[in-house]
């Protein structure tokens, strides 16, 4: 289970760098996802709550930002290799906190944006399987540890 969620870590960690990549790309070029008014991740990786922290209306560009794209890329690799590592315990703190920020910027971009990028929706998807992997993992680490204490048991 744990090569699953480090394979599903290796998927979130393309995904994100894709959306990276539009981050960068130039915002007059149209994205490649730009499917739709309501699916359009330009405007989404263009926005000001792409980067963190985010950015305000007068803001003159001064501060440092980080995308938060890199954020994804650098949370699928922790999870990764704390699966790798066969740390699920950890590994499904890091998927916990991973779907919360996931699930908040789902919520900016259904309440907010009110645009979908296709590559936040993709991470969301993969995040909530890395996080449903882990319980199952976890909880099946736990029978087979009990299993193991009765059978040793007289």
């Amino acid at each position: 289970m744990r090569f699953l969620i480090a394979l599903l870590a290796i998927a979130g960690i393309i995904d994100s760098s894709l959306a990276l990549r539009i981050h960068y790309q130039d915002p007059s070029a149209a994205p490649p996802c730009a499917v739709t008014e309501t699916w359009d991740c330009g405007a989404v990786n263009h926005s000001r709550f792409a980067s963190f922290p985010p950015t305000s209306f007068d803001e003159t560009g001064k501060h440092v930002h980080v995308p938060v794209a890199l954020f994804g890329i650098i949370g699928y690799a922790l999870i990764a290799g704390l699966a790798l590592g066969n740390k699920l315990w950890w590994t499904l703190q890091a998927a916990e906190i991973g779907f919360g920020f996931a699930a908040f910027l789902s919520y900016m971009e259904a309440y907010v944006l009110e645009k979908w990028c296709i590559y936040c929706v993709w991470s969301q998807g993969i995040i909530t399987a890395i996080l449903l992997c882990t319980i199952v993992a976890l909880v099946l680490q736990h029978r087979a540890k009990q299993r193991l204490a009765t059978a040793v048991a007289p």
